[in-house]
């Protein structure tokens, strides 16, 4: 059975502030923000193909404005400041930006049914094509199964990527 339209909401902990830095190995996880404007609209515009491809989920439908995008990153702020979802902006050392990685309820990003219910969060995330290129697709897969049982108190995290590192 779904519940089309519903979502369930993150379970936190009162008080739980959620991590501003995360890092593993050269990956730097940051809150993404109004700040990374120029190089998130860059990027999603430049690799939009791979997005659908990796990320799925029907977004970015096409090209991305610079108001547009502006749009979503301050509703991303709002939703960290209110706890009811998390967005990093992905970056190394090398390459600088390098994509995205979200912290979502069950139900934003496909349909809830109950086999989804049981999971605690969504977790999806995207990389540059020269970051996936270069590995950090996976990378970043890596970094999330670490952080997210780690950092934040969700035991049973549901990664609703299209292509997983270690299913393909």
């Amino acid at each position: 059975m779904t519940h089309s339209g519903l979502s369930k909401l993150l379970v936190l902990p009162e008080g739980f502030e959620a991590p501003k830095v995360l890092t593993h190995g050269d990956l730097r996880a940051t809150p993404l923000a109004r700040e990374c404007l120029a190089d998130d609209v860059r990027a999603i515009n430049d690799d939009r193909e791979l997005i659908n491809a990796t990320r799925g989920g029907g977004w970015p439908e096409g090209p991305t404005s610079e108001e547009d995008d502006y749009v979503d990153l301050v509703w991303h702020e709002g939703e960290w400041k209110e706890s009811k979802s998390f967005s990093y902006v992905l970056s190394t050392p090398d390459l600088g930006y390098v994509g995205c990685a979200y912290l979502y309820p069950l139900g934003v990003r496909q349909d809830l049914s109950e086999e989804l219910a049981a999971y605690d969060v969504d977790v999806s995330w995207w990389v540059t094509t020269e970051a996936y290129e270069q590995g950090l697709y996976e990378g970043v897969y890596e970094a999330l199964k670490k952080w997210v049982p780690a950092e934040y108190p969700f035991r049973r995290p549901h990664f609703s990527n299209v292509r997983l590192p270690d299913q393909a």
